[in-house]
Protein backbone atom coordinates (compact mmCIF):
# COMPACT_ATOMS: atom_id res chain seq x y z
CA UNK A 1 0.00 0.00 0.00
CA UNK A 2 1.03 3.52 -0.75
CA UNK A 3 1.49 6.24 1.92
CA UNK A 4 -1.27 8.31 2.73
CA UNK A 5 -0.30 11.76 2.68
CA UNK A 6 -2.25 14.30 4.07
CA UNK A 7 -2.68 17.48 2.76
CA UNK A 8 -1.74 20.91 4.38
CA UNK A 9 -4.55 23.35 5.87
CA UNK A 10 -5.00 25.75 2.81
CA UNK A 11 -5.20 22.48 0.58
CA UNK A 12 -7.70 20.82 2.79
CA UNK A 13 -9.11 24.62 2.76
CA UNK A 14 -9.69 24.24 -0.85
CA UNK A 15 -10.54 20.65 -0.91
CA UNK A 16 -13.51 21.42 1.83
CA UNK A 17 -14.39 24.35 -0.66
CA UNK A 18 -14.99 21.56 -3.47
CA UNK A 19 -11.65 21.58 -5.42
CA UNK A 20 -9.10 18.92 -6.00
CA UNK A 21 -6.06 17.90 -4.81
CA UNK A 22 -2.84 17.02 -6.48
CA UNK A 23 -2.12 13.23 -7.52
CA UNK A 24 -0.31 12.38 -4.78
CA UNK A 25 -3.07 12.84 -2.03
CA UNK A 26 -4.77 10.93 -3.94
CA UNK A 27 -4.94 7.76 -1.56
CA UNK A 28 -5.96 10.25 0.99
CA UNK A 29 -9.41 11.53 -0.53
CA UNK A 30 -9.86 7.72 -0.91
CA UNK A 31 -9.52 7.20 3.18
CA UNK A 32 -11.15 10.61 3.91
CA UNK A 33 -14.46 9.40 1.73
CA UNK A 34 -14.24 5.57 2.96
CA UNK A 35 -13.05 5.99 6.78
CA UNK A 36 -15.13 4.44 9.18
CA UNK A 37 -15.85 8.34 10.25
CA UNK A 38 -16.55 9.50 6.58
CA UNK A 39 -19.96 11.34 7.72
CA UNK A 40 -18.38 13.24 10.89
CA UNK A 41 -15.89 14.71 8.11
CA UNK A 42 -17.90 15.42 5.65
CA UNK A 43 -19.80 17.55 8.06
CA UNK A 44 -16.63 19.03 9.42
CA UNK A 45 -16.04 20.42 5.73
CA UNK A 46 -19.20 21.48 5.79
CA UNK A 47 -19.09 23.37 9.34
CA UNK A 48 -15.59 24.87 8.25
CA UNK A 49 -17.39 26.29 4.92
CA UNK A 50 -20.04 27.63 6.91
CA UNK A 51 -17.83 29.30 9.60
CA UNK A 52 -15.44 30.97 7.18
CA UNK A 53 -18.84 32.52 5.19
CA UNK A 54 -20.92 32.96 8.85
CA UNK A 55 -17.86 34.84 10.74
CA UNK A 56 -17.84 37.92 8.31
CA UNK A 57 -21.68 38.20 7.84
CA UNK A 58 -21.73 38.62 11.54
CA UNK A 59 -19.18 41.13 11.45
CA UNK A 60 -20.04 43.14 8.57
CA UNK A 61 -23.74 43.17 8.23
CA UNK A 62 -25.39 46.02 10.04
CA UNK A 63 -28.39 45.15 12.39
CA UNK A 64 -29.34 44.37 16.00
CA UNK A 65 -27.05 41.12 17.30
CA UNK A 66 -29.85 38.73 17.44
CA UNK A 67 -31.37 39.16 14.27
CA UNK A 68 -27.90 38.52 12.73
CA UNK A 69 -27.67 35.16 15.11
CA UNK A 70 -30.98 34.47 14.00
CA UNK A 71 -29.86 34.71 10.24
CA UNK A 72 -26.89 32.51 10.60
CA UNK A 73 -28.29 30.04 12.74
CA UNK A 74 -31.11 29.22 10.03
CA UNK A 75 -28.47 28.90 7.07
CA UNK A 76 -26.34 26.86 9.11
CA UNK A 77 -29.14 24.79 9.73
CA UNK A 78 -30.40 24.68 5.99
CA UNK A 79 -27.26 24.30 5.10
CA UNK A 80 -26.77 21.05 7.09
CA UNK A 81 -29.38 19.79 6.18
CA UNK A 82 -28.58 20.32 2.50
CA UNK A 83 -25.59 18.55 2.90
CA UNK A 84 -27.23 15.21 4.33
CA UNK A 85 -29.05 15.01 1.55
CA UNK A 86 -25.96 15.23 -0.67
CA UNK A 87 -23.65 13.87 1.16
CA UNK A 88 -23.01 10.39 -0.83
CA UNK A 89 -22.98 12.34 -4.40
CA UNK A 90 -20.76 15.24 -2.73
CA UNK A 91 -18.10 11.80 -1.62
CA UNK A 92 -18.57 10.28 -4.75
CA UNK A 93 -17.67 13.61 -6.61
CA UNK A 94 -14.41 14.41 -4.50
CA UNK A 95 -13.37 10.46 -5.17
CA UNK A 96 -13.69 10.89 -9.02
CA UNK A 97 -11.91 14.09 -9.00
CA UNK A 98 -8.89 12.44 -7.53
CA UNK A 99 -9.07 10.07 -10.38
CA UNK A 100 -11.08 7.20 -9.11
CA UNK A 101 -13.88 5.75 -11.28
CA UNK A 102 -18.17 6.22 -10.21
CA UNK A 103 -18.60 4.51 -7.58
CA UNK A 104 -15.43 3.93 -5.99
CA UNK A 105 -15.93 5.50 -2.65
CA UNK A 106 -19.63 3.67 -1.48
CA UNK A 107 -17.53 0.38 -2.95
CA UNK A 108 -15.07 0.34 -0.61
CA UNK A 109 -17.35 1.28 2.10
CA UNK A 110 -19.70 -1.84 0.84
CA UNK A 111 -16.62 -3.95 1.27
CA UNK A 112 -15.29 -2.66 4.47
CA UNK A 113 -18.58 -3.20 5.97
CA UNK A 114 -19.92 -6.46 4.21
CA UNK A 115 -18.85 -8.58 7.74
CA UNK A 116 -20.94 -6.31 10.05
CA UNK A 117 -24.42 -6.50 7.29
CA UNK A 118 -24.19 -10.10 7.31
CA UNK A 119 -23.77 -10.55 10.69
CA UNK A 120 -26.73 -8.39 11.14
CA UNK A 121 -28.52 -9.89 8.23
CA UNK A 122 -28.36 -13.26 10.24
CA UNK A 123 -29.30 -11.85 13.65
CA UNK A 124 -32.64 -10.61 11.72
CA UNK A 125 -33.09 -14.09 10.08
CA UNK A 126 -32.33 -15.82 13.21
CA UNK A 127 -35.38 -13.85 15.28
CA UNK A 128 -37.59 -12.70 12.93
CA UNK A 129 -37.70 -15.37 10.09
CA UNK A 130 -37.21 -18.44 12.87
CA UNK A 131 -33.49 -19.04 11.89
CA UNK A 132 -33.69 -19.34 7.90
Amino acid sequence: MTERLRPGPLRWLRYAAGGSLPARYRTWVLHDTTCRTWHLRHFARTAVMLTLLSVPLMLLVPGPLWLRLTAVLLGWLVSLQYALFVMEESVENRVVKAGYPAGTARATRARATAGERAEAARRYAQRYRGGS
